[in-house]
């Protein structure tokens, strides 16, 4: 198993669901998220807490980020990362690589099937361990058919730069067509402990949060709230 998938796996076999930090510098929805905070030492912070991995977001137009930003916190917490932006070229997964990451977010509704494929295949071939973002039925039974391990249902629409209010109920609805043995990771729209127990009943092995993170009072307090325990009823390995 791969390093971002087998601390996934690690975190759940400690009976919790695995929760994800989410780098993010800007919300489109909530505007700016650091209010002067360095996100590098919040990652540090983060990994304190307990975070077994991150997820950095490196798209600057809508969301601030950037790939220093990534490499400074892959040399900075020794935690496996997952690079977040759209990736829809080769060279972009080269580039990830040379930047440390150990996953790459690979997202169905930014681009057709046959290049996803390439993508997801040539991700393969650099070690790199993509996680394949779905939002519909139709996408998911892609990533079937890709044979992906490691599947992210994103609960809001990234085409509207996640502006929606979608939420777990997403999750719900399309665990049940993923693979058997695919690790499931629910993105966003979650924001309260119950909405974290709703994803992890519905067979979430992970949850991806960041706003959530960014807008609490007592960051340390809301990620201990949101690494929510995990029914062994729902394992998918």
């Amino acid at each position: 198993m791969r390093p971002f998938s087998a601390a996934i796996a690690s975190e759940n076999a400690r009976g919790y669901v695995a929760l994800i930090p989410d780098i993010k510098c800007v919300s489109p929805k909530e505007g700016d998220l650091l209010k002067g905070r360095d996100p590098v030492e919040i990652s540090r912070q983060l990994r304190g807490y307990g975070a077994p991995v991150l997820s950095v977001v490196t798209e600057r137009e809508y969301f601030g980020g950037s790939p220093k930003l990534l490499r400074n916190i892959v040399k900075s917490t020794g935690l496996p990362v997952l690079r977040k932006d759209f990736i829809t070229h080769s060279n972009m997964l080269t580039e990830t690589v040379e930047l440390g990451a150990a996953a790459v977010l690979l997202i169905c509704a930014i681009t057709d099937e046959g290049n996803l494929r390439r993508l997801y295949e040539k991700a393969l071939s650099l070690s790199l361990e993509p996680l394949v973002e779905v939002h519909n039925a139709t996408e998911m039974e892609f990533a079937c058919k890709l044979g992906a391990r490691l599947i992210g249902i994103n609960n809001r629409d990234i085409t509207t730069f996640e502006r929606d209010g979608g939420g777990p109920s997403l999750t719900a609805a399309l665990a049940t067509g993923a693979p058997f043995n695919a690790l499931l990771v629910s993105e966003s729209g979650i924001t309260t402990p119950d909405e974290a127990r709703q994803a992890a009943s519905s067979g979430a092995n992970a949850i991806l949060a960041g706003t959530a993170l960014w807008q609490a009072r007592d960051m340390e307090a809301a990620y201990r709230s949101l690494r929510v325990e995990r029914s062994e009823a729902c394992d998918r390995w």
